[in-house]
């Protein structure tokens, strides 16, 4: 049925014209549709089903997420390239050993993941921070410990992997 109820798509078109919407819709062939929009009868314009569009996937309005939030980063050390390069080695590297040492699950596990969660917010090594959050949680709970160091290692590992294309990009 056209917007003025009389069923025809050369009045609908007219109707278009006449509420001054884009003559392109009832020329690429879309058809009236009707609605309740407020308690109201409307009718609005749709594509046809053989004419529907296919839109392209709009990019993520979130960033990739990646194991160091270079931002983040950046703005801790001042802009500073020497500084961030530096910290970023000995995150490393101090990661690598408390990972290591968590492993054997000695008696001061949770200072050690209370530690590693420091320095890693303090990068952006977000993941990593989460992940010994959850560890520490784990310790403290004396359940899912075992999961918790597993995804806390990942975490490390993939914390370092990043580190590592940061240094050989700058």
């Amino acid at each position: 049925m056209g917007l003025d109820g009389s069923g025809t798509a050369k009045t609908w078109q007219k109707s278009v014209q006449a509420d001054k919407v884009s003559l392109t819709t009832a020329v690429l062939g879309w058809r009236p549709t009707p609605a309740v929009w407020r308690g109201k009868h409307v009718w609005f314009a749709m594509p046809s089903l053989q004419e529907q569009i296919v839109w392209m996937p709009s990019p993520s309005l979130v960033p990739d997420q990646t194991a160091i939030d270079t931002a983040h980063l950046r703005q801790m050390t001042l802009g500073e390239r020497s500084l961030e390069r530096e910290v970023l080695s000995l995150f490393a590297d101090q990661a690598r050993d408390l990972a290591g040492r968590l492993a054997d699950m000695p008696p001061e596990a949770p200072m050690l993941a209370h530690t590693l969660k420091g320095s890693a917010r303090a990068i952006g090594a977000f993941g990593v921070a989460d992940a010994a959050q959850s560890f520490e949680a784990a310790l403290r709970a004396k359940n899912g410990v075992a999961d918790t160091l597993r995804d806390l290692t990942v975490a490390v590992d993939e914390a370092r992997a990043a580190i590592g294309i940061i240094l050989d990009q700058s």
